[in-house]
């Protein structure tokens, strides 16, 4: 999958350094290259990471090859956006949703 100019790949080895240790809120996409769904939701994302560029920073991580994240925070289905702040994950979006219920759910961590 293609990534935005403001997206970076994260894997299980830089996941602790790279999100949870991040001083900046870091929203984790989970997907599958198989997955229809998060090819819908992909263009969103990196509208959000341009858009909210130094306030944010945007990750990608390949849910088939990192499978400890995604037991570790529970995840059972794909595409699933977690904004992690201050190394905790305090928002999930499950699924496919409109660019305005993604931001519903981010902006009141987004200070």
């Amino acid at each position: 999958m293609r990534m935005g100019a403001k997206t970076f790949n994260v894997n299980e080895a830089d996941f602790k350094s790279e999100v949870l240790d991040s001083e900046t809120p870091v929203l984790v996409d989970f997907w599958a290259e198989w997955c229809g769904p998060c090819k819908m939701v992909a263009p969103i994302v990196d509208e959000i990471a341009t858009e909210y560029d130094g306030k944010l920073r945007v990750a990608k991580m390949d849910a088939d090859e990192n499978q400890n994240v995604l037991m570790q925070y529970g995840i059972m289905g794909i595409p699933t956006l977690i904004l992690f702040k201050g190394g905790e994950a305090v928002a999930r979006v499950v699924g496919f949703k409109p660019k305005d219920n993604i931001l519903r759910e981010l902006k009141p961590h987004l200070s």
